[in-house]
């Protein structure tokens, strides 16, 4: 792989006008596509095979007439102070304000509320409830103006009125003010990491075109696919983090090459070849998780997934081909400034004379890793601080994020509501009133749907039902049968006595599918129980049931693919492990947040409640691939040290010397452009920014930079051993370019790889490294290949 990608880099250096010029193209059909293209729409999320689908499927083809799941408003009226709805001034208010609804676009009916009876008991408060042909996302503007400017008209008489319902539900749109801090704070951090505003700038121009591709495509597919607005965000935002860090990771090793004396068309390749590598895995990795959503079952998640899936896959191929490209224009900009050459003699000769090697006999010297005179990097001195203290690093960051992961056994699941909506939105203010005046219960009612095709004596089965279900513990009202046409299906409408999203809520729906068995039984009619409220709370545990399925198909995934990259068993089983323990912070941060309310208001998240449904099984796969991004970047340039001869603990100093920087500015990056999206008002899309910035950060920064070192330590040799069964069975992928390390590079100097290696302890001579990055080959002696000089 290694040399296939070595080639690629270096043909698009030479074809970098061929390469942009295709890119271009390929983005500029993308935003027309998107341009052209119809809007698509927000679908209902649905759970094929559940008794809450099965009953709306019934209902749909009982009720041709109506849609059951079609668009719904609720004008919820409150009489002034002192007042009753019931007066004849406010009755003539509402009567009025309804008759202006009576045959409008779109409007299927309107019910009366001094009819119904949908009138509060202290006379207070009363809703109408106007039902649509069509579903929220394709109703017209006239007829959305029509139910506001109804409101308005009630609003003048003197009366209260809100909004409820799905009528006014609007999409998500992406771009904020949080957003554009978060790609200002990746942009900032770029520049610091890489040292150059040009290779930042060429990072994010890579990153950004990537996105815009997959955006467009996203929008452009839309309609014929299904896709909706969490589907184009979720592949903004991962679209924007893996491609800036993958091209972050490329151009890091493309200035590292070029430092070290090779051409700017060797050093594309190279770079690509070694980074590149790492980056197909990480990609891989990611892309197999969002795939393997489809697997829950649930439509939603499978789009969202593909989605996510194709951006990754996009930021991939960019990474690959545009960013060498780019170098290709921008060569001299990007590549480092050349350093003076310093002279060594002196401390390496007093090195070699004074030191025992730490070589394992009979390897071969390691590439070397030439110092400079000055203070060595942040990144080093963490690794020897975690060398010299492996026990404890590793006790200590495991409590700690264990500590943390102690909330998600407290996670509930659910489906957002107008209960979760902003105090400042007409539906939560509708929401308010309603339970206020109708009780709690009343914004999640249940319907129960009477299948009475089979059965001799409709009436009475129909009697029978109705005393089951109001003879059933927390049970507020259950109102009048409704049947169809042919009489073969009733439908009941039973107000529970609690709140949608509460857990004795999820018990009733129990409870009635319970107690209704028997009158199957008895009867021979069939009786589903649905709703929204079942329908979340099917979904929901639908959700509970195969989050241990798919974590263990996972956790599987993982092991296999590192087993594969890293030639280990341990090195696997580590990395699988600490992604449990980042992914069970990240729940408990979740539960802390929206279910406590811890920082709920620094978040701007001003109602708490169940964790989103389709969260937790989301942000395993997103975070399994990019945890697996950062152990591949990171650890196979500890393993390139390791089989090139250097100790354990020595090879784990080099890789983080190396690499550790650019991880950390790596997910440093991919933390603030989750976080951007926390400021958005969609609770979806709140989660999953609050979610995977968290779930990131502990893998990253703990994880990776603390508990995986540790581990390596605590291990040494021991770490990298691999039966020899499955040295033989497993394949030799060469994601760390040993093959490269024979090609004779592009430039006139010789290559690292045959510069003799004197080993420098810390105890003898003072450490000199230069912070996190490759010393230029100016700085070291050439030394004539094949003989040594002290």
């Amino acid at each position: 792989m290694a040399t296939f990608l070595y080639r690629i880099g270096r043909w698009a250096f030479r074809r970098r006008r061929l390469v942009s010029g295709v890119w271009l193209g390929v983005l500029v059909v993308a935003v027309v596509a998107a341009a052209v293209a119809p809007e698509g729409k927000e679908e209902d999320l649905s759970m094929p095979g559940t008794e809450s689908q099965k009953a709306f499927d019934l209902l749909d083809k009982r009720f041709p007439q109506s849609n059951s799941q079609g668009a719904e408003a609720r004008l919820v009226f409150r009489a002034p102070d002192g007042q009753r709805v019931t007066a004849r001034e406010n009755r003539a208010a509402v009567e009025d304000a309804l008759g202006s609804l009576d045959g409008g676009d779109q409007v299927a009916s309107t019910t009366d509320p001094y009819e119904t009876g949908d009138v509060s008991e202290d006379g207070t408060i009363a809703y109408s409830t106007i039902t649509y042909t069509a579903d929220a996302v394709d109703l017209t503007e006239p007829a959305k103006s029509a139910l506001e400017d109804a409101a308005s008209q009630a609003r003048e008489a003197g009366l209260t009125v809100e909004i409820g319902g799905s009528a006014l539900d609007a999409e998500e749109e992406p771009g904020g003010t949080t957003e554009i801090i978060g790609v200002v704070v990746a942009a900032v951090v770029l520049v610091l990491a890489l040292g150059s505003v040009v290779a930042a700038g060429l990072s994010l121009l890579t990153a950004f075109v990537g996105v815009a591709i997959a955006f467009g495509l996203v929008s452009a597919l839309a309609v014929p696919l299904g896709l909706t607005s969490t589907v184009a965000i979720l592949a903004l935002m991962l679209g924007l983090a893996v491609g800036i860090d993958y091209a972050l990771f490329i151009t890091s090793r493309f200035r590292d090459e070029r430092a070290r004396g090779s051409e700017p068309e060797e050093a594309a390749g190279r770079a690509v070849g070694t980074a590149g590598s790492a980056v197909v895995f990480a990609g891989a990795t990611v892309f197999i998780a969002l795939v393997g959503l489809g697997v829950v079952g649930i439509p939603e998640l499978t789009r969202i997934g593909m989605g996510g899936a194709g951006a990754v896959a996009l930021a991939v191929l960019v990474a690959l081909t545009l960013v060498p490209a780019l170098f290709g224009h921008f060569a001299k900009r990007v590549s480092p400034a050349r350093a003076k050459p310093r002279v060594w003699g002196r401390a390496l000769s007093r090195a070699v004379r004074k030191a025992p090697s730490s070589r394992r006999p009979g390897s071969e010297p390691p590439h070397p890793a030439p110092t400079a005179a000055g203070r060595a990097g942040l990144a080093t001195r963490w690794a020897r601080f975690v060398l010299r203290r492996p026990a404890a690093v590793l006790l200590i960051a495991g409590l700690g994020l264990g500590a943390v992961a102690v909330p998600a056994l407290g996670l509930e699941l659910g489906l957002p509501g107008d209960e979760s909506k902003s105090v400042q939105t007409t539906q939560r203010r509708a929401y308010d009133l309603l339970s206020e005046g109708f009780g709690p219960g009343f914004n999640g009612p249940l319907t129960v749907v009477v299948d009475m095709s089979e059965v001799t004596d409709a009436p009475a089965t129909t009697d029978l039902v109705v005393t089951t279900v109001r003879g059933v513990d927390g049970v507020a009202s259950v109102g009048d049968p409704v049947l169809s046409r042919t009489k073969d299906t009733a439908v009941l409408t039973v107000v529970p006595r609690t709140a949608p999203n509460s857990g004795e809520t999820k018990d009733l729906v129990h409870a009635i599918r319970g107690a209704v068995s028997g009158v199957e039984a008895d009867t021979g009619a069939g009786i589903l129980v649905t709703g929204t409220t079942a329908l979340n709370i099917d979904i929901s545990e639908a959700m509970s049931d195969a989050l241990i399925p798919y974590l263990t198909v996972v956790i599987g995934l993982a092991v296999l693919l590192l087993t594969v990259v890293f030639r280990s068993v341990l090195v696997p089983v580590k990395a699988a492990l600490g992604f449990l323990l980042s992914v069970g912070a990240a729940f408990g941060v979740l539960v802390a947040v929206f279910q406590w309310g811890w920082a709920a208001d620094l978040l701007g998240i001003e109602q708490t409640g169940p964790v989103m449904s389709l969260m937790p099984v989301l942000i395993i796969g997103i975070v399994f691939g990019l945890a697996m991004d950062y152990e591949v970047f990171l650890f196979t340039r500890v393993r390139e040290e390791y089989v090139h001869g250097a100790a354990p603990g020595e090879a784990i100093v080099s890789g983080f010397r190396h690499s550790g920087r650019v991880v950390a500015a790596a997910a440093t990056i991919m933390v603030s452009v989750f976080a951007g999206f926390i400021g958005m008002s969609s609770p979806t899309i709140q989660t999953m920014g609050v979610g995977l910035a968290a779930a990131v950060a502990f893998d990253a920064f703990v994880v990776r930079m603390a508990i995986a070192p540790a581990v390596l330590a605590l291990l040494g040799h021991r770490a990298w051993w691999l039966p020899p069964i499955l040295s033989r069975v497993l394949p030799h992928v060469d994601i760390e370019g040993e093959k490269l390390s024979t090609r004779a590079p592009g430039s006139a100097t010789v290559s690292a790889a045959a510069v003799p290696v004197v080993t420098v302890p810390d105890a003898t001579v003072p450490d000199t490294t230069v912070p996190d990055a490759t010393v230029p080959d100016a700085a070291v002696p050439r030394l004539p290949v094949g003989r040594h000089r002290h």
